[in-house]
């Protein structure tokens, strides 16, 4: 049960993501309920619409943030208007809960962080791996220095499906660097402790044909190794189209033992390819493999506003993920080192 005085959230982008969290805040966030929902391509509008049944639907982002009841934003829409929306929904006095990747470039983290001090509102960004079980209960034992001081950080990511056409062109969407990666970008980060000091980066288009002529800069498969600030080490290695499903893996490296996270079943080998049955030890979505922890950073938002307390992931943490991106793309295209 919902009531007039929860928090009314306006959701921005009703693709997979944005419903995630609207079914989430419609009903099973307390505290929190759906009053608006917008979108530009009528039938996901329509869909969520009849779905989430909110107050107010409209096809206009500033219509819909502006509607009765609506005290905070969620933005899940293509990364090139995410500081447009946000800044315009600090600006109304909404607070913001922003999707990753944060925006496309340093200067509109800028603009949104900027925006949300002036209006004294709430910018939290959607890295949900931060609220996952297992990551968590990593973060618990290697403070704890269960394998004693940290040496390298080694994560990845594969996602299933085809990019979308507006992804294939990395000047609207930074590429799988932004699109896949900024969860593991962020993952380094807060196991590290650490900011990224350099990163080399190696990329290319082995899976998507479609975009070769096009977008010739499109990559979908990707490596990137870094130094740290404190003299870590990191690796993160990330594609798309893979097919055979979700993939989400993460090794600590320490001086005295190693920690995994999602780490497959014991076996000498797990064999899994787009063509053939499923095996049980892969996931076949990032919604499955993560739908707990996407319920409870849903949750710390709403509390973060009730409690007038910062977001457990803030602005600067989106803005030094899209630092990387932005850092690794050139790396990409120019083949050399980046120092940050």
């Amino acid at each position: 049960m919902t009531s007039p005085s929860d928090i009314g959230i306006c959701v921005v982008g009703t693709g997979r993501a944005g419903m995630i969290h609207a079914r989430n805040f419609d009903g099973q966030v307390p505290g929190a309920r759906v009053a608006a929902v917008a979108d530009a391509v009528e039938e996901s509008l329509a869909a969520a619409a009849e779905a989430l049944a909110p107050g107010f639907s409209h096809a206009d982002y500033r219509e819909a943030i502006r509607a009765p009841g609506v005290d905070a934003v969620l933005i899940a829409t293509p990364t090139a208007y995410h500081r447009e929306i946000a800044v315009a929904a600090a600006e109304t006095g909404k607070h913001v809960f922003c999707e990753k990747p944060m925006a496309m470039n340093v200067a509109e983290c800028d603009d949104m962080i900027r925006a949300a001090g002036k209006a004294g509102v709430k910018l939290q960004i959607g890295f949900m791996r931060r609220f996952d079980h297992g990551f968590r209960a990593a973060k618990r034992q290697m403070d704890a220095g269960a394998i004693g001081d940290v040496v390298a950080v080694k994560s990845l990511t594969h996602g299933p499906s085809t990019p979308k056409r507006w992804m294939y062109d990395l000047e609207k969407s930074n590429g799988p660097l932004a699109e896949v990666n900024s969860h593991d970008i962020d993952t380094l980060r807060w196991f590290t402790g650490s900011e990224f000091r350099q990163v080399y980066a190696v990329a290319g288009n082995y899976r998507c044909p479609d975009a070769r002529d096009e977008f010739p800069d499109f990559y979908d498969n990707v490596s990137l190794v870094a130094s740290f600030t404190n003299g870590m080490q990191g690796f993160i290695g990330g594609a798309v189209a893979v097919g055979y499903g979700y993939d989400a893996r993460v090794e600590i490296v320490g001086a005295k033992g190693v920690l995994f996270v999602g780490r497959r079943p014991e076996r000498d080998l797990v064999a899994a390819g787009a063509d053939g049955e499923p095996d049980a030890a892969i996931t076949a979505s990032w919604r499955d493999l993560f739908s707990h922890a996407y319920l409870a950073e849903d949750k710390a938002f709403v509390r973060s506003i009730v409690d007038d307390v910062p977001p457990v992931v803030g602005g600067l943490d989106g803005k030094r993920a899209v630092e990387v991106v932005n850092a690794g793309n050139r790396s990409i295209r120019e083949g050399i080192p980046i120092t940050l």
